[in-house]
């Protein structure tokens, strides 16, 4: 797969505690619990297209217990950076929970460090994306986030 360069200006999301362990807008988190794109040996920022998919993965990945604290970030990336998108079709088994596909891809991805942006299918939201930001990649820096503001969860969704 090869780079293309983003010719729009894209806001992904990201949700944790901004005073917890590893801050909203920081990629460490990822090499303690990998994700499905990444193994412990490459770092790699997980957010989401949209901010109910940002709530829907924290959801998955606390099994319907949330943290205390839980706040959101905007995220911008500026049109002129790089970027790849998967094509799920290309990727078999993708979506299995061994992640025995998509860990390898990710790592690949990271480590060849030929663009900035990967994007996803969200396993959660099969027809909404997730965005990977490879914090290591030279503009990094162009990407900003916005202050985290406060999440209000609905009861509803832990119960009755």
């Amino acid at each position: 797969m090869t780079a293309q360069i983003l010719n729009r200006t894209l806001t992904c999301y990201r949700v944790g505690d901004p005073n917890g362990k590893y801050p909203v807008f920081d990629a460490a988190g990822s090499t303690i619990n990998p994700g499905r794109w990444n193994t412990a040996a490459c770092q790699v920022l997980y957010t989401s297209q949209h901010y109910s998919t940002a709530m829907l993965e924290k959801l998955v990945h606390g099994s319907g217990v949330m943290p205390p604290n839980q706040h959101f970030v905007a995220i911008t990336i500026p049109q002129g950076v790089s970027y790849e998108q998967l094509n799920p079709a290309h990727l078999p088994d993708w979506y299995l929970q061994s992640c025995a596909t998509s860990r390898p891809y990710g790592d690949a991805w990271q480590q060849s460090n030929r663009s900035l942006l990967l994007i996803v299918p969200s396993v959660v939201a099969r027809e909404d994306k997730n965005f990977l930001l490879n914090p290591h990649h030279p503009e990094f820096g162009q990407v900003k986030a916005e202050l985290p503001i406060p999440i209000w969860w609905d009861a509803r969704l832990f119960g009755p």
